[in-house]
């Protein structure tokens, strides 16, 4: 039971890496645990995929499917697996939203003909694969980097710095990079023709975001970025966040406006000749933001930290 809940908790707050894919491994060395992959169909043309780490689309458009995220270690071949179970088309694109192990990993078990696209930032993070903040190896135990593990396979051959278009018509895909967030290179994943973006762990779910600075993340400029999304992606109604449900354009909004406000209480403590441990002991979600949970200490501190160190 200590494991399940434990389980849920990681998965729940997003963009915990490869934390995700050890807690698959029983205690006492048994069996694994199945490898299940969970569809919900969005339109007759998208699917949600959930289980064995973020959120994955998986769109089929005329001339193959478009999969945006890939899981952690191990699961590449679960994703391929379901998605034969909707379609037999070929999958010719992976979409990655951003650098994170539970994320990107799966791509090193797609065929080597698959595309892999991404923002430039996230294809730097992606070769080198530093651990997210405040999930450092043990002691004495170096980093993953899966794509080195693989020759390299998985890794994007091409890249965006703004914004992409891929396909056309109902089949269009519109990629967007709007600022530092979650990383340094978190992309929103437009379907216009569907009125849906997926939008990776810069929304995770209601919760109190992971703030990556060691691959660029910022807990200043998140609520801007979140807001710029908000504003700047047309025809779009339905969000599929990174580990929570698919959410609607006014949650997009509110989550822009609590990043706001968490990052001007902490510049607010700080200028109060306050420390960090004070700022995140004061500190409790505002009434107004419904349906938010407070986060587990340690990640309070961490994302006060990051603030803080951001704010002169």
């Amino acid at each position: 039971m200590k494991r399940t809940v434990l389980l849920g908790a990681l998965v729940g707050v997003g963009g915990l890496s490869m934390s995700v894919a050890a807690l698959q491994q029983p205690a006492g060395g048994g069996q694994p645990a199945p490898r299940v992959v969970e569809v919900e169909k969005l339109r007759d043309s998208l699917y949600m995929m959930k289980g064995g780490g973020g959120n994955s689309a998986v769109f089929i458009t005329a001339s193959g499917v478009v999969v945006v995220d890939t899981k952690n270690p191990g699961w590449g071949q679960p994703l391929l697996d379901k998605i034969r179970t909707v379609t037999d088309k070929p999958i010719t694109t992976i979409i990655n939203t951003h650098t994170h192990g539970d994320h990107v990993s799966g791509n090193v078990e797609f065929p080597a003909t698959v595309e892999v696209v991404t923002h430039e930032n996230t294809r730097k993070n992606m070769e080198t694969m530093r651990p997210a903040t405040g999930n450092t190896p043990p002691a004495g135990q170096a980093p993953r980097n899966i794509f080195k593990e693989n020759g390299g396979r998985g890794l994007p051959k091409r890249t965006f710095k703004d914004t992409m278009t891929l396909g056309k018509g109902d089949d269009r895909i519109d990629l967007y990079y709007f600022g530092r967030g979650h990383t340094n290179g978190d992309t929103f994943v437009a379907f216009p023709a569907l009125r849906l973006m997926h939008a990776g762990d810069i929304f995770s779910g209601k919760n109190i975001p992971l703030l990556d600075a060691n691959n660029g993340g910022s807990g200043v400029e998140i609520g801007k970025t979140l807001a710029k999304a908000a504003d700047g992606v047309k025809n779009v109604d339905s969000i599929i966040t990174g580990h929570s449900t698919v959410m609607t354009l006014a949650d997009l909004r509110d989550y822009a406006e609590f990043n706001r406000d968490f990052a001007a209480a902490v510049q607010a403590g700080k200028k109060a000749g306050k420390t960090v441990d004070e700022i995140a002991g004061a500190w409790t979600i505002p009434a107004k933001y419904t349906g938010y949970g407070m986060p587990a200490p340690a990640r309070l501190k961490a994302n006060v930290q990051v603030v803080f160190d951001e704010t002169r």
